[in-house]
């Protein structure tokens, strides 16, 4: 079933010292709307500075569609109050509006009102609309617009000095770092399905999202344009929502640093033939996607978790990972919390650290292809059924069946002997975390799919959202800023105009060829 972590805990337990530097970030999206729930169809706010290049407030696919961003972190309570205070301060910023509270979005009707990011006329600007210009072409406006959390995390070089010394590993640090973060990964492909069991929070959708799906009619109904699977947990991470079909065969391998981006150069120059069909230009000439390519650029690549390293301009993800090793991992399977103004708790927060922290210590085979396909099973069995009762998870590798209940009461008992080290061996905030989820497996009622599935049953989904909206939007109307000042935001957009303009100054091609020099 699972993995017992004791063993190799043993040289952890003599130093808990050594997980005293994790690293954390969050990038949590939203959607701006009016007061009805309906979509902003104003542009993103001049207060607010360039979506280009501040480091904090910036946009994702479209104008309405805002990303916050927190620098590196290694104190949760300060890194949750920044993220709080970049809302407060947005939130000052955004007149009527609000911020949407849920992964999925409400009432779109007409996705041609959805406007997509505007970056400037830099030639780096321009090729940011694009790329974009090329999913809404793939893919769909619709689904481009479902927002989410995504939690990034690193563990201290001191931790993998002494993992090797533990093992007596004599490469050089980096190559120790990348296969460690790539064995995590392994881990998190196969027990990573508990993301969706307790914190997946989009049981429940707008009919307006479905269209005319055919599924629609397979789902339960309040009559009043919910729609919802009894025991589904996380439908933004099902087929209905930020998916795409056409990366299904590629073959991205996490075995090897050197294999994950020999994949992903591949899949970024592997030509499709439907979207070769489309074209590069439409019927004026102006480009509707960069490439014809399965990807347009790397980003592209949808994954519950990526390796990453911060990049340097103009430099690609892959090489930038060829460079200088995987420096941190993105966790990109969390929705949006509802239950949260900033769309994410420090018990998420404290979990997930827990939770990596154990997917890098206990034992991680190599994968291939046909075992990855195998594991993703489990997390749709979760993702569409998880709140079941008695639902089971496919053993791998010819073992036996498993009852989900079983198989997270062992995860949380080693869960528990982390915890605890974290919490330098006293009572504290990890092992009361671990306590409180724990609960969550008896009772399936208690995970935030099903909190959020009651509260949507009596209130409509439209409605539910717009009542936490306009909460949320209140108290940190009312809040005070902790860390930051008004100045400093006053100062981050100034720098970020400025920014912005020299970047366009700079530029010497036209868009054609500084887009031919960086396919070359």
């Amino acid at each position: 079933m699972l993995p017992d972590v004791t063993n190799a805990l043993r040289w952890l337990q003599q130093q808990p010292q050594l997980l005293s530097g994790i690293g954390r970030g969050i990038e949590r999206e939203s959607l701006r709307i009016r007061a009805d729930g309906s979509l902003s169809e104003q542009g993103h706010p001049t207060a607010l500075g360039s979506a280009l290049t501040h480091d904090w407030i910036i946009t994702d696919f479209a104008e309405s569609l805002m990303e916050f961003v927190t620098p590196v972190d290694r104190d949760i309570p300060h890194l949750l109050t920044f993220l709080r205070d970049l809302h407060r301060y947005v939130i000052k910023n955004l007149g009527d509006e609000r911020l949407w509270p849920f992964s999925i979005p409400g009432n779109i009707t007409d996705t041609e009102t959805i406007a997509l990011a505007d970056y400037g006329k830099s030639n780096l600007g321009q090729m940011k609309h694009i790329y974009r210009q090329g999913l809404k072409h793939r893919y769909g406006s619709l689904m481009q617009v479902i927002s989410g959390i995504h939690y990034n995390f690193s563990l201290p070089t001191a931790f993998w000095e002494a993992k090797a010394l533990a093992n007596n590993d004599t490469r050089p640090l980096q190559d120790i770092a990348s296969d460690g973060y790539l064995h995590l990964i392994r881990n998190y492909y196969r027990y990573g399905w508990i993301i969706p069991y307790l914190f997946g929070a989009s049981p429940a959708v707008c009919e307006s999202f479905l269209g005319h799906n055919p599924v629609v009619d397979t789902m339960e109904s309040d009559g009043q344009g919910a729609r919802w699977f009894p025991y589904a947990t996380s439908l933004r991470l099902s087929d209905l929502g930020y998916t795409n079909k056409s990366q299904s065969g590629l073959a991205i391998s996490f075995n090897s640093l050197e294999e994950y981006v020999a994949g992903l150069k591949q899949a970024i120059a592997t030509p499709s033939a439907d979207y070769e069909k489309m074209g590069l230009f439409d019927a004026q000439q102006q480009r509707i996607q960069l490439n014809t390519n399965v990807l347009q650029i790397e980003n592209e690549l949808y994954a519950p978790i990526r390796p990453k390293r911060v990049i340097r301009r103009g430099e690609a993800p892959s090489d930038a990972l060829k460079r200088g090793g995987i420096e941190y991992i993105e966790v990109r399977s969390l929705d949006i919390n509802p239950f949260s103004a900033t769309g994410i708790s420090e018990e998420q927060v404290r979990f997930l650290d827990t939770f990596l922290i154990w997917c890098a210590l206990i034992e991680s085979p190599p994968m291939d292809q046909e075992q990855l396909h195998f594991v993703k099973s489990n997390w749709n069995t979760v993702i569409m059924q998880g709140r079941k009762p008695g639902l089971r998870l496919k053993g791998e590798c010819g073992q036996r069946d498993y009852s989900l209940k079983d198989a997270a009461s062992v995860l949380f008992d080693g869960l528990a002997s982390i915890a605890e080290i974290l919490d330098h061996n006293s009572d504290g905030p990890y092992q009361s975390t671990c306590r409180q989820l724990r609960n969550m497996i008896s009772d399936p009622e208690l995970t935030y799919s099903g909190k959020i599935l009651n509260i949507i049953k009596q209130e409509g989904f439209i409605g539910s959202g717009v009542t936490l909206a306009e909460n949320y939007r209140q108290s940190l109307l009312q809040e005070p800023l902790e860390i930051l000042t008004e100045d400093i935001f006053v100062e981050k957009a100034a720098e970020s105009f400025a920014e912005q303009q020299n970047i366009e100054a700079a530029d010497t091609l036209s868009f054609e060829e500084y887009l031919a020099s960086r396919n070359g």
